[in-house]
Parts: C-alpha cells; structure tokens; sequence
C-alpha cells in the first residue's frame, strides 16, 4: 500500500521560533455559508436528534434503546440482548471499521468533517459563541479589549449556554443506561446513586472542554485517526485539494482586472480560506494532516470565486491523480479512479457481512440457555437403583412476554428428567431463570466414564427451541 505523504502545518505566529513548546495560537473560525456548510448543519441535526431523542423514544412499555447493565440486558427496540450475544457488538465493530476504511479510501475524513462527535459539538459551541460574542472579528475584538462590564456579560453568557448544552449531553448520555424517566426524577430529587452522578458530570466536563476549549486540538493531537489516515489515501482518494495550476501566482486585484495580463493566477489570496478553517491550516499548502475534509474552505472560496466572476473549483474535492492529470480529468474520470479495486473489495465485504448480521439478527431464537453441572455431587446412585447428575440451567427468555419451556434430555438409553425435577418452567418477559435439574439412568445402562448428552429446552407450543450440550458422568 503505497502511503501518501501529508505536509505538517505552518508554524503558528506565536510559535515561529520558540522550539518544541511553544504556545497554541488560537483560532477563531469565520462563518461560512454553503453547499457543504449546509450538508455539516444536515448532519448536526440528524446526529443529535437521535442521540437526544432515542432515549425518549418508548418501546412496548419501556425505553426503546436501554443499555442495563445492571440487569446485563441489553434493549434495542424489539430485541433483547444478553452477554452470551456479544458475537453481535463484535460483528457491529467490524462493520464500523470497515465503513471507516471504506469511506476513507473514496473521500478522506469524511466522518471527521460532517459526523464526528468532536466536529458535532464543536459547530454546536461556535454556533453560541457567533450569536452572543459575534463573528471572527468581532470575537477577536472582544477578547483583546480590556475588562469591561459587557465583556463580563457576554463571557458568562456564553459559558452558561454550554454548560446546559454540555450537562444536557451528559444527562442523556447517562440516560442510555440508566431509563431516562427515572433518572430525571431522580435528579430532581437528587436521589440517585454515586455512579450516574459521577457519569453525568464527567461527560458534561468532556464535551464542555473539547467542544469550548480544546477544538482543534483533540482533531490535531488527540485523535490517532489524524496520525494514521495517510496510510489509508492515496493519489484516488478524493480530498479537499488547492488547484495551484490554476490559482498561482496569487495576488489581489480589482474584479475587472484581467487577471491573466497581469500574470496572476485565480487565487485573489483574500486568506478567506485559512480564516474558516477550524483546526487553522492554509489549504492552499498542500495536504496537512489537520485537515479535517470539513470543506469549509471549498464554500468560501467559491463564494469569493462568484464575486470575481470566476468559475468555481479553485479549491474543490478531487483526487490527487486528477489534479495531475489537468483538463481532462472530469467528473466521469473521477468516479472511475474513485470506483477502484480496493474500494470495491471494501465495498463488497462490507455488504456481505451487514446482510449477515442482519439475517443473523433476524433469524435469532430469543432464547439463551447456558448449562452448569453441579460439581460438588459429580454422581451418585439414587433409590430405584438410578445413576444421577446434577446440573443448573439457566433459562433466557429474550422475549418481551412470559413464555412456558419443557426441559427434556437425550443422549443414553434411558435418559430421563427425575420425577421431580422441573420439566416445564415459566420465564417472564426479557428475564433469567435457574433451573436445578437432576438426570437419571439406569445404572449399568452405561459404560464408565464422560457420555455426552444433551438438553433441549423448547417453547411450549411454540417452534423456539435451544439444544446446549453437556456431559453425563459415570463412575467407575
């Protein structure tokens, strides 16, 4: 795999030779309006209507989406999951990774710019920052003007709307494994239990400071996507590009100069594109690993580009190999070097194991039975000259309705359930029962040593049925 090599950052004023620590330059992003500018604002709202509405969301008398772990059961709408189906958050991990080097290797940090919790939040503070403090040069004036009453007002404005947003964040992030309903309650009455207090506030406190203060620097130092992502591009990869045919030599002019007379090339070098950049980069310096695929600077320089009576695309998503090629490379050039081997094989192992996991989801016998042997009596002989085992069931019902199960046992001549042992049990709706079961056999019936046998547990007058697997002891 061929690794393409990502230019490092400008150095920061403040940084420019001071070495190894020297201090952030903060950066204050400008508004932008735009196609992708509208498509991020998509993706905030959509992100955050259903991580603040699924909690919400009632389900056959209870929470829709409910992580207890508590009662180790997990509730996503119909289903009802238990510890023993683990082999479905390992299936959903794969399928993420994948999606991740999917989406990757046909367009760069899309989930960085557009859906990543961190670029969420942090649209979300600036959005409040913007309407209380102002835009860019606004907000600059104000933080270098000295102390003064509407200084004051406005700083702590603002840092009470995040810490709504933020303890919001966290209330509803704690309410995914905690019913949201009771927690409210609970809250209120500040009745509830050390762990969800903690939860609560420690999430606040995280997005408080990586969407208010930290920003671009969770994207820059914290998050390893950053670190490892050139290892996933290469020259087909579409990413946010500066056309530096076409826009060099930069250089201002009036917009009814002839740019061309004066040996100049598209770019007006405005800076426009730089001052809307969240984590702070000059595109038009290659790519950085900071970039974040946002596209912000793509809808200001068009903006500018409409200003000036230029075609758009100055600074645009395309792929490196079409940068390269020039003229010729077109949208249907673009879509064949995008539509590549390796993203096809992405593509096709993607789909096969969603559609797998999904059959598998819906084909599940709601139906967990985990088998133990009672190891303090491995075997005895019982009146009626019967050879026993002992063992405890433990019974699953992952449905939301009391179910009835017949426990039966095969596997040696004359296996049987004792006359006593529960044969039939009752199991409430999305509970757990242990069942101690004793099985018999003729003794002799069987040769000394370990005899595998089996239980079949099966819904009365149902089609569900579980078989688990287990051993029958004969002593010598």
């Amino acid at each position: 795999m061929k690794v393409i090599p990502i230019a490092p950052a400008p150095a920061t004023e403040e940084g420019d030779g001071q070495g190894l620590y020297a201090s952030e330059k903060k950066i204050y992003p400008r508004a932008v309006t735009g196609l992708f500018a509208r498509w991020r604002w998509g993706f905030v709202w959509l992100t955050q209507i259903v991580f603040y509405g699924l909690p919400w969301l009632q389900w056959n008398d209870r929470q829709a989406v409910l992580f207890d772990l508590a009662a180790r059961r997990f509730y996503i709408f119909g289903f009802v999951l238990y510890p023993q189906d683990f082999i479905y958050l390992t299936g959903l991990l794969v399928i993420s990774a994948l999606s991740l080097f999917l989406f990757t290797a046909v367009a760069g940090r899309l989930w960085c710019g557009f859906a990543c919790p961190q670029t969420v939040y942090t649209e979300i503070f600036l959005w409040i920052e913007r309407k209380v403090e102002g835009d860019r040069p606004q907000r600059i004036k104000l933080d270098k003007a000295e102390f003064s009453l509407e200084k004051l007002v406005k700083k702590t404005f603002k840092h009470f709307l995040w810490l709504l947003v933020a303890m919001w964040t966290g209330f509803t992030f704690v309410g995914y494994f905690t019913p949201i309903q009771v927690l409210g309650m609970e809250f209120l009455r500040t009745q509830m239990g050390s762990w969800e207090v903690f939860w609560t506030f420690f999430y606040a406190f995280a997005t408080y400071g990586n969407a208010g203060f930290m920003r671009e620097q969770v994207c820059k130092y914290m998050c390893p996507y950053a670190r490892f992502q050139s290892a996933m591009f290469d020259k087909d990869t579409l990413i946010v590009s500066y056309d530096a045919e076409r826009g060099e030599p930069r250089g201002t002019r009036g917009r009814k100069d002839d740019f061309k007379a004066k040996g100049l090339g598209a770019c007006i070098d405005c800076d426009l594109c730089v001052q809307v950049c969240p984590t702070g980069i000059d595109i038009r310096k290659g790519l950085q690993y900071e970039c974040i695929g946002c596209a912000g600077c793509v809808d200001v320089c068009d903006t500018v580009m409409d200003k000036m009576n230029y075609p758009r695309g100055l600074i645009r998503f395309t792929t490196q190999h079409a940068l390269g090629t020039g003229a010729s490379a077109g949208r249907d050039f673009i879509l064949k070097r995008v539509l590549r081997p390796r993203v096809l094989v992405y593509g096709t192992i993607l789909l096969a194991l969603t559609v797998a996991m999904m059959t598998s989801l819906a084909l599940r016998t709601p139906l967990r039975v985990d088998v133990v042997r009672d190891r303090a009596a491995l075997s005895r002989i019982v009146a009626g000259g019967k050879l026993e085992n002992v063992y405890t069931l433990q019974v699953m019902n992952a449905t939301e309705r009391t179910q009835r199960y017949r426990i039966t046992a095969d596997g040696l001549d004359g296996l049987a359930l004792s006359a006593d042992s529960e044969s039939e049990v009752d199991v409430g709706p999305a509970e757990s029962r242990w069942v101690a079961v004793r099985v018999q056999i003729p003794y002799g019936s069987a040769p000394p040593g370990s005899h595998p046998i089996h239980f079949d547990v099966r819904v009365v007058g149902g089609a569900d049925h579980v078989r688990e697997k287990s051993v029958f002891l004969v002593p010598r």
